[in-house]
């Protein structure tokens, strides 16, 4: 029985041998401790918050604490003995509680759950146990499939964090963030555009905003557009390849691309070189907007830049000159040609042969219901001849009336030459003239020989019969004078048409406005 007390140690020995291993079981099963830091701990609380990825805990939190400076909350967070991958430098955490953004309503789990921290794994192989934790979600997820692109324009319109990004009326990616270019002058959007439609993005791809509803009011009449109903509230971007410029190799991650302002100016063909031009116009310019198309013969040349007024004190009269932004490429390949290719005294001499050959700016109505104008080139062979500096920047083309002008001006012509015309001295020195013949037939009556008498009562007959045609009260003057009158005011309306019609050119389409009452 010696060997029994030797026995009862193996008691203890056997009870810290298991205790030994469940330590090592416990310390196992944990992964490595991280600190994160946050703005707010706001839903955030120690033992029960957890640490999430797609749904499956890989942590929980273990202390929350105020950082030295009190500027930061510090999370100690131990994680999971299989979530090791998430101790790297480019993991991503936030705070999962329930938002609404541009991209919709998320984390509505955690108003029964309560919060919990987000995480995304990062792709680096640098360990570290400090991460600052961002405010909002990450736009996009290292592990999702696609690529980022670099869109520059005017400005970000209706466009925020989250906004859809379309192909062909699809959402392909979303918005990841934009900022203001350094100079002020233009603002820079981070796209990302989802696989597989990251595919359809090559070089020649042109992007334009499809923020809202794109209503348009212009000289060429009333159009909507809009991409889906989702961008009528939040905006959006789209983005299209031209069919015949399509490329088999997408475009890498990070390219640069500019941004329109719609898809018609994203679809239009390469501008070419501008060209400023100014035109001076002598009638009235309402209706006319900066914006507004310079048209030749249906074709779109460019576009009004600014509208101004300028008094000419050599012709004592007011000149609007209009500024605008040609580009002369649009006119097509038979005109580059004739240029030889970018020759400038090739380009001046056939600009001076145009303008010889009657090339001059109009303003036209565009369209009768919103009473807008536009700049018409076209060619006038009879325009008065006119000699242009083609060395002048910028250069000035010649101009002409329109035909609602020219009308107005040809009326008050006539009138005012009718207005001119004496009818009340004339018919009193008609008068006059009769009553002296009238005498002399007297004089002559008592003076000739019987025999010119005969004559005399001929001639006097036919005066009789000429001064009781033209005396007031005759039928014939009377006629002459309503006549006159009569065309007196038909010139008068004819005018006062021609005003109407300047003011008001939709009158033609739905008639005279009632006037308001009083």
């Amino acid at each position: 029985m010696r060997w029994l007390p030797p026995l009862i140690w193996l008691v203890p020995l056997a009870a810290a041998l298991v205790s030994l291993a469940l330590i090592i079981k416990a310390v196992s099963s944990k992964g490595p401790g991280i600190t994160i830091a946050f703005a707010t701990a706001e839903g955030l609380e120690a033992g029960k918050t957890r640490v999430r990825y797609r749904n499956v805990n890989v942590g929980s939190v273990e202390a929350i604490r105020l950082s030295n400076d009190h500027s930061r909350v510090l999370v100690d967070v131990q994680l999971a003995a299989d979530a090791k991958e998430f101790a790297v430098a480019d993991t991503r955490f936030w705070v999962v509680r329930p938002r609404v953004g541009a991209a919709g309503v998320s984390g509505l789990e955690t108003v029964l759950s309560g919060a919990y921290i987000g995480a995304d794994p990062g792709r680096s192989h640098q360990a570290s146990a400090r991460f600052n934790g961002l405010e909002t979600p990450p736009a996009v997820a290292n592990d999702d499939a696609g690529r980022r692109y670099i869109l520059r324009g005017e400005s970000i319109g209706s466009v925020d964090i989250g906004s859809p990004v379309y192909y062909r009326h699809v959402k392909a990616g979303r918005v990841l963030g934009y900022a203001i270019d350094t100079d002020g002058t233009s603002v820079t959007i981070d796209v990302f555009v989802n696989a597989p439609y990251d595919q359809y993005v090559g070089a020649a791809t042109r992007w334009w905003h499809a923020s809202g509803v794109e209503l348009r009011l212009d000289s060429n009449g009333v159009k909507l557009n809009t991409q889906s109903l989702a961008t009528v509230m939040t905006g959006g971007l789209a983005f299209e390849t031209p069919p015949r410029q399509a490329s088999r190799d997408p475009a890498p991650s990070g390219q640069s691309f500019p941004l329109a302002n719609d898809k018609a100016s994203a679809m239009r063909e390469p501008e070419g070189p501008p060209a400023p031009v100014v035109m001076k116009f002598t009638q009235s310019v309402r209706g006319l907007a900066v914006g507004a198309p310079v048209d030749f013969r249906g074709v779109e040349l460019g576009y009004v830049t600014a509208i101004d007024a300028e008094y000419d004190a050599r012709r004592r009269a007011f000149t609007v000159p209009v500024s605008v932004i040609l580009f002369p490429d649009r006119l097509g390949r038979s005109y580059r040609q004739s240029i030889r290719s970018g020759d400038a005294a090739a380009g001046k001499a056939l600009l001076r042969k145009m303008v010889a050959d009657g090339l001059r700016g109009q303003l036209r109505t565009g369209n009768l219901v919103t009473s807008q104008l536009y700049v018409a080139l076209d060619m006038f062979p009879a325009a008065p001849p006119v000699s242009i500096d083609v060395d002048r920047t910028p250069l000035e083309l010649p101009t002409v009336p329109n035909t609602l002008d020219e009308l107005q001006t040809q009326i008050a012509d006539i009138v005012k030459k009718l207005d001119r015309v004496p009818f009340d001295e004339t018919s009193r020195n008609l008068n006059n003239a009769l009553k002296s013949a009238s005498n002399l037939f007297e004089q002559l009556d008592t003076q000739l020989v019987p025999e010119a008498r005969d004559t005399l009562a001929a001639a006097r007959k036919t005066f009789s019969a000429a001064q009781a045609t033209l005396q007031q009260g005759s039928p014939l003057t009377g006629n002459m004078h309503e006549a006159l009158g009569q065309l007196t005011r038909t010139l008068q309306t004819l005018k006062q048409l021609a005003d109407q019609l300047q003011l008001h050119p939709e009158s033609l389409l739905y008639g005279k406005r009632p006037d308001p009452q009083p």
